[in-house]
């Protein structure tokens, strides 16, 4: 990017930036996602790195926070409350190491680690070891005082406790004899949040009171402590972890805290005054920073508050402290924030994808961005509605949603960052593939292309015919799909049953070896089951579950295929929509010479044994590692017995199986009362 673009650019997010922070820490109001907001401050960042002679100081780098609200007295920090810069990779946090280390003129080779908590952060100060005043961060100099809420958090003590660690004259004193003195006024900084548990106990309450939820653990325990009135702050039960201790020897001067030497000291002499701190470790170097960042991503779900990440320090005090400020953030610290789930990135282009029964989906081509440790480069639009719901263009800078193995999505467009360079998107009235025109069948949202001859298609199709809840062919990747269709090989389903070696071996990417595997795993896919097959038609509106039903209702595909629409409704799960969906689909000749066809390249169903009825009505939810079984294959025992496999705990589950390491699901099945078995018991119950 050119000077002149990066600063139109830069000009573009300082503005949005201080939008939506206001919006974000003064009035409680997310118009974006915290994570989206920290994408574009980290675009700024990198953007005002590049080009330091842009960097002005209205820049939201090089302020902390946002303005206090009137409501309350306003309260003047000791010494500017700092935030954090952060990163979000190896390469961020390397970066981060080199600056620390050209800084400091030597080797860094401790750093200490510890939660980084989603809460409201909070500055207390002790007068003679009792509670006088607590103040919000604000915009880093002055805070709102909010005293009267903070001393109903029951994890705030009034007054310190007397450690052993004063009275131990001789042996810790030495560095800090002022500390204690008469006057003189203990610093404690942290983070007020509220646990998952009450935050789902009072969205119950407002449910029970026809009131709306509220959005997130967040927002709602930076509400509470704005409360005017304290009693609504109590009934709330916030908590608190102190991250620093400080003191005022004189306004603004900073010492090592009570002759700590280092952060991790310095936690203990926190916990020692009685208050809480979040799991911390004193890391060797970089590899166990990655080490203790990748253990908080796989319990987070299980700590019962919220965390975004981690944050790492200088261990060393001294070093920390000679290092100083850069901007607003210190330079000896760094949060180093989890895989984004929301990000922000352009539009650069948008395409029309067709899929095997035809939908033409638009699909937004990103800037290539990281969200969830992936890099995404498309996201869905789903439908020429959602294009004119989000009235989106390209060339907008939007954000996007990624969560587990979801396709990426668009979720709102941020408007105030166009430049008037965006361009409308027409959607195409024919096929860009083979050029029919699209139609948009009655009761459908989506167009469609008719023809029966598309190649995109056909491709698509062929995809989800070998997929794994299908014939599950090993080898048979969209590569060699394409590959295969583009030499004329194979043009349906039946036609990859009749591949030989030789028709292989000639190919880029297949030798002999290669070429043999491939064909053995097709011979071996031969043989499938009536369920599987029946999903492998791919049938509009009929998944695995259905499919499974149908086989077991049926027993063969010719009752399958015969089956009047009022026989089909008797089938638990299946209502007039797919009934329809399946007769129709039986009436057409392409698709039943599609089933002949595969008969005579030599498929056999299998016909489906009698389903034990064991499980019948039951709903089963999994979570954490299993060990006998794959997640799927758990799945496909509970259906093959009539129960009901469900990715999401809700009142209606009757059996959450937790294998090692279990997520929030368990916590939140204890809440609603269902019942919890390990997989010893749920392999009894087979």
């Amino acid at each position: 990017m050119d000077k002149k673009k990066a600063k139109k650019r830069i000009e573009k997010l300082k503005k949005t930036i201080k939008k939506h922070r206001y919006n974000y820490h003064v009035l409680d109001k997310e118009e974006i996602s915290e994570e989206a907001l920290d994408s574009l401050k980290k675009e700024l960042f990198d953007l005002e790195n590049e080009f330091p002679d842009l960097v002005t100081e209205d820049s939201p780098t090089q302020r902390v926070g946002g303005e206090p609200l009137e409501k309350f007295e306003k309260h003047e920090h000791f010494s500017p409350m700092l935030s954090l810069q952060d990163g979000f990779t190896k390469e961020d946090m390397k970066e981060w190491k080199e600056r620390v280390e050209r800084e400091a003129g030597k080797e860094i080779e401790e750093f200490f680690c510890e939660y980084k908590i989603d809460g409201l952060a909070l500055e207390l100060v002790y007068k003679d070891s009792v509670l006088e005043t607590a103040s919000t961060r604000g915009d880093g100099k002055i805070g709102e005082e909010v005293t009267k809420n903070v001393k109903t958090i029951e994890a705030i003590p009034l007054e310190l406790r007397d450690p052993e660690y004063f009275t131990n004259k001789e042996k810790n004193l030495s560095d800090s004899s002022g500390w204690m003195e008469k006057g003189k006024d203990i610093v404690i900084r942290g983070e007020v949040f509220i646990s998952e548990k009450e935050f789902q106990r009072i969205n119950e309450e407002r449910k029970k009171e026809g009131k709306k939820d509220y959005a997130n653990p967040r927002n709602l325990a930076a509400g509470s402590i704005r409360q005017l009135d304290p009693k609504i702050v109590s009934e709330r039960n916030l908590s608190f972890f102190a991250y620093e201790l400080t003191a005022d020897l004189k306004k603004g001067e900073t010492v090592e805290p009570f002759g700590a030497k280092t952060h991790a000291k310095e936690h203990q002499l926190l916990r020692s005054l009685g208050f809480k701190t979040t799991d911390e470790k004193v890391c060797k170097g970089l590899e166990e920073v990655f080490d203790f960042r990748e253990r908080a991503i796989e319990i987070r779900d299980s700590l019962g508050y919220e965390i975004d990440g981690v944050t790492v320090f200088v261990n060393d005090n001294r070093v920390f402290e000679e290092l100083g400020v850069t901007g607003k953030a210190p330079r000896g610290a760094i949060a180093y924030k989890f895989p984004l789930k929301k990000s922000t990135t352009e539009i650069e282009d948008i395409k029309i994808q067709i899929g095997r029964t035809g939908s033409a989906t638009p699909v937004a081509v990103l800037k290539p961005v990281e969200i969830g440790g992936v890099t995404v480069t498309r996201a869905s639009l789903h439908n020429e509605d959602e294009i004119n719901r989000l009235d989106v263009k390209i060339g907008d800078t939007v954000v996007v949603g990624r969560a587990g193995d979801v396709i990426p999505y668009i979720i709102r467009v941020i408007k105030e960052m166009r430049t008037g360079d965006e361009k409308k998107f027409d959607f195409p009235e024919k096929c860009p593939v083979c050029s029919s025109k699209l139609v948009q069948p009655s009761g459908e949202v989506v167009k469609r292309c008719p023809s029966d001859d598309c190649v995109a298609k056909k491709r698509e199709y062929l995809k989800y015919f070998v997929s794994k809840s299908a014939f599950d062919i090993d080898g048979l990747g969209e590569k060699v799909i394409e590959q295969l269709m583009e030499e004329g090989l194979v043009s349906e389903p039946a036609d990859l049953f009749l591949l030989k070696e030789g028709d292989l071996v000639p190919l880029e990417r297949f030798a002999e070896k290669s070429a043999d595997n491939l064909v053995k795993s097709i011979k071996n896919s031969k043989e499938i089951t009536l369920s599987r097959f029946i999903y492998a038609l791919g049938i509009k509106q009929v998944g695995e579950r259905t499919a499974v039903d149908l086989a077991q209702k049926f027993k063969s595909l010719e009752k399958i295929k015969e089956a009047s629409k009022e026989e089909l409704l008797q089938v638990d799960d299946i209502g007039p929509i797919v009934a329809d969906s399946i007769t129709e689909w039986f009436q057409k000749d392409k698709n039943l010479e599609m089933i002949d066809n595969l008969k005579k390249a030599g498929i056999k169903i299998k016909k489906p044994k009698r389903r034990e009825e064991s499980l019948t009505g039951k709903t089963f939810v999994f979570t954490g590692s299993l060990t006998s079984f794959t997640r799927r294959e758990a799945k496909e025992k509970v259906l093959s017995k009539g129960g009901k496999p469900s990715s999401s705990v809700s009142k209606n589950t009757d059996f959450l199986v937790v294998g090692e390491n279990p997520g929030s699901k368990a916590e939140k099945a204890n809440d609603l009362g269902v019942k919890v078995i390990n997989e010893k018991e749920f392999k009894q119950m087979l």
